[in-house]
């Protein structure tokens, strides 16, 4: 959204890749399509597309080029992908204090990322338009009553009722309005010396003053407050001292609606999703002859795809011809989902085949959350450390490989929720009964996060 990350290659200003291959803008609704709402109200749905399809788009295509450039040097290996934010975003939940909370998050890891892996670490926030959840069934069965599955804000309502569960269309508008609103606050915060470097190495600071693990990090911090001073010293002025370079993404869950924000670009006559900079496909709905699939392959946004413990080689491939034939890198990004029982036996034949393909893509670890598991005092204690070491054996995998571990993806909020595994302070200090901050799922708080930050940086540099 803002200036450009120190240690980048790409220009402000890149090349707009070559135009896509023409094809009928909703030639996904001749494809099998999964997880769409049952929409009661053809009509109104509609005229809600419609009124979508002729409001300003919320990105300019620029944008997402810029993205796409940044992450074609994490698929070379020259930098590291941040990804992070809400498993599902809510309506009541697009308020200023928790974006602002959400993103300082977000800055912070990549600074103690940045510094302690010697890497440039491309930020992009799971915010501004994940407003819609993949439903494990279509329905949902209490007490002998039957109603639609909760899909998320943009498709219906949590409370297990008639109205509240009934599909509404102009809960889309809804939608494309929350997002409106996140993405501006985004870019006053990344403009504004709110995210200047040394306002996040304050946040550092105070998170080790406080942290029982502090002592682990006070060198860290320490050495990150030379380097600014130093810099400072020098005199340097740049706007990636005073700005942060920061982007969003979601799942392109509705077509629908994903359809409705899709633009022309006037400089090169691609397609662009201007719902979001980076859009990925869920692992039920990665089918390479898929609606998802047809319609991610027409526009030119850098794509994901989550790749889940039962993906093929073959499938893996045959993604890759359909949503980059070009090869080019920064188009596509993995989000590996193996979880830690699985990663070290399923992930190392797929980085080595597509490798081996001539395929450049982005490898991004994305460790299973998913709901907690019970116990009598709330959710388990040790998902956390699942968590770290989905990531340890992600890491091992390409150190063996000799490839690029190129980011985490994950659930996180910038509140005190502590929904994971209380990480090593919480255990330590035998913390009581979590947190919870939603509905659908634990996500990891900012002291977790900030500590997992620490551990992933440890990682990357031992590579």
């Amino acid at each position: 959204m803002t200036a450009t990350d120190p240690g980048v290659p790409p220009p402000d200003h890149p090349r707009p890749p070559d135009p896509l291959p023409a094809r009928p803008p909703d030639s996904w609704r001749s494809r099998p399509a999964r997880q769409q709402p049952p929409w009661p109200d053809p009509v109104a749905l509609r005229r809600t597309v419609a009124e979508l399809e002729g409001a300003p788009p919320l990105l300019h295509p620029a944008e997402c080029d810029r993205l796409r450039a940044r992450l074609a040097a994490v698929a070379r290996g020259e930098a590291f992908l941040l990804q992070g934010g809400d498993r599902t975003e809510t309506f009541a939940g697009t308020t200023a204090t928790q974006i602002r909370t959400k993103l300082r998050t977000l800055l912070q890891m990549a600074m103690i990322l940045s510094y302690a892996g010697s890497v440039p670490v491309v930020k992009v926030g799971r915010m501004a338009g994940q407003y819609a959840a993949p439903c494990s069934a279509p329905t949902e069965t209490r007490d002998g009553v039957t109603l639609p599955a909760f899909g998320g804000d943009a498709v219906n309502g949590p409370d297990f009722s008639p109205g509240a569960r009934t599909p509404d269309p102009e809960r889309l508008r809804r939608a494309y309005q929350a997002s409106a609103a996140a993405l501006n606050l985004l870019r006053a915060l990344t403009a504004g010396d709110d995210t200047a470097l040394r306002r996040i190495h304050e946040w550092n600071q105070d998170f080790v003053a406080r942290s029982p693990a502090g002592e682990r990090y006070e060198r860290l911090v320490r050495d990150i407050d030379t380097a600014i001073r130093f810099m400072t010293a020098c005199g340097a002025r740049t706007d990636a001292l005073r700005t942060a370079d920061f982007y969003t993404s979601h799942e392109a869950l509705l077509l629908e609606y994903e359809s409705a924000l899709t633009r022309v670009d006037e400089r090169s006559g691609a397609s662009y999703d201007l719902s979001g900079h980076l859009v990925w496909i869920g692992e039920g709905t990665r089918q390479p002859d898929g609606a998802h699939v047809e319609f991610a392959s027409g526009v030119g946004n850098p794509l994901g795809v989550e790749l889940g413990p039962t993906a093929t080689a073959d499938e893996v491939l045959a993604l890759v011809d359909r949503l980059d034939p070009e090869r080019e890198p920064g188009r596509l990004t993995f989000l590996t989902r193996m979880g830690a029982a699985a990663v070290r036996d399923r992930l190392p034949e797929l980085v080595a085949k597509v490798t081996a393909s001539g395929a450049r893509v982005g490898w991004v670890c994305y460790p299973v959350h998913g709901p907690a598991l019970g116990s009598p005092a709330g959710p388990t204690t040790d998902l956390c450390t699942r968590v770290l070491d989905e990531i340890t054996g992600f890491f091992e995998v390409h150190q063996a490989l000799g490839t690029h571990p190129g980011g985490v993806h994950l659930e996180l909020t910038g509140d005190e929720v502590t929904e994971r595994v209380r990480g090593p302070r919480e255990a330590a200090q035998g913390a009581g009964p979590a947190r919870h901050g939603t509905a659908d799922g634990p996500r990891l708080d900012r002291a977790q996060a900030l500590d997992l930050a620490f551990a992933i940086a440890e990682l990357y540099r031992s590579q």
